[in-house]
């Protein structure tokens, strides 16, 4: 059984998790993600959970710390930012190996920038953020439906490489309505936690959480293991969606709400005749680097264009994973501002036509 809700972004992200098993929630408000901690605030209750809006997102994040340490499922939420204090915290969950699941609704930049939505965050999410050698499995989504069904798959994610998960969208994802399926019961994997530091259960061995190692040996043991354990990820957990690729003479490449503006235009695109396809990224780290780097080894593809909403993130990625082989063009918009469909279409057109 199923119920169909018109769900904000926001709200759907703090039903999923509630549906995942998540029954700890600490965060700060700050627009526009303010909505999951209202939501949660009421919902906890049903669940004989916890909410606990923190005195800052440095507090809140060391919260996620210690009640995901004990093995719980937890998580918090912030926009930009908010995510920069909560930075020292990522490194820390990072190195004691902390299953946890953040979300950020990204805000317009730099500074305190404004409301409406961005996507500046790209790099600090994807190339970890903090300090040291770690990495953020990073998941983004671009629909309400999605945002639901991913922050669902973040936890067990989180549990299964005992590693920071985030879950990144731009503003106006979180604040959009859609229709969302909400399924009654759901199969939530249950993760042994023998690592956990909860006392005594089972034994007599106390656990103890920590990420420092005096030991020079024993610190690059743990981030040796830590490289491992990213190159299984990056093996096996990456997540793309692709359209329109057979035989594609432009690829854009586009995440969240440019990619739902994307799709708009390579239907218009198809009707003058250009074929355009689609590589939409949804775990950003690990990135599709295979997908890509196959895509640019066609021989019908002239050209990669990247849209997105910040001066040009994740374009250095794409022009890693396509190598040389074809050129790439950025445009993107910042300050809030969203490109129209005919406004990429006009691009879409000189790069056809060979005047971009």
């Amino acid at each position: 059984m199923s119920n169909r809700v018109l769900m904000k972004g926001n709200e759907a992200i703090a039903e999923a998790a509630v549906k995942a098993g998540c029954r700890h929630y600490f965060g700060y408000p700050i627009t526009p993600q303010t909505e999951i901690a209202h939501y949660l605030a009421k919902r906890m209750k049903d669940v004989d959970g916890v909410f606990l809006q923190a005195e800052s997102e440095v507090a809140a994040i060391n919260m996620v710390y210690g009640a995901a340490g004990a093995g719980a499922r937890v998580l918090t939420s912030s926009s930009s930012p908010g995510i920069s204090l909560k930075q020292e915290g990522f490194s820390y969950i990072a190195g004691a190996e902390i299953p946890s699941v953040v979300v950020n609704v990204m805000r317009c930049g730099p500074g305190l920038g404004g409301i409406l939505p961005a996507q500046g965050d790209y790099f600090q999410c994807v190339k970890g953020g903090g300090h040291g050698d770690y990495k953020n499995l990073v998941l983004a989504a671009s629909g309400v439906q999605e945002l639901f069904s991913l922050t669902m798959e973040a936890f067990d994610l989180a549990d299964k490489y005992r590693i920071l998960v985030v879950i990144l969208a731009d503003g106006t994802i979180g604040q959009m309505m859609e229709p969302v399926i909400i399924p009654e019961d759901t199969d939530m994997k249950i993760f042994d936690k023998p690592w956990a530091a909860s006392g005594k259960k089972g034994g007599n061995v106390h656990h103890t959480i920590k990420s420092i190692y005096i030991d020079p040996v024993v610190l690059e043991g743990l981030n040796n293991r830590l490289q491992s354990k990213y190159r299984e990820i990056e093996a096996n957990e990456v997540r793309v969606e692709t359209s329109a690729l057979e035989d594609a003479e432009i690829v854009i490449t586009a995440f969240g709400t440019c990619a739902r503006i994307a799709k708009n235009v390579i239907k218009e695109a198809a009707r003058e005749g250009i074929k355009v396809g689609l590589i939409r990224p949804i775990t950003l780290w690990p990135f599709p680097v295979e997908i890509i780097s196959e895509t640019a080894r066609k021989d019908s593809v002239k050209a990669f264009l990247d849209i997105e909403l910040n001066a040009g993130q994740m374009v250095e990625d794409v022009r890693l994973a396509v190598n040389g082989k074809k050129e790439v063009l950025f445009h993107g918009r910042t300050g809030g501002m969203i490109p129209s469909q005919e406004e990429i279409l006009d691009i879409v057109r000189r790069i056809a036509g060979g005047g971009f």
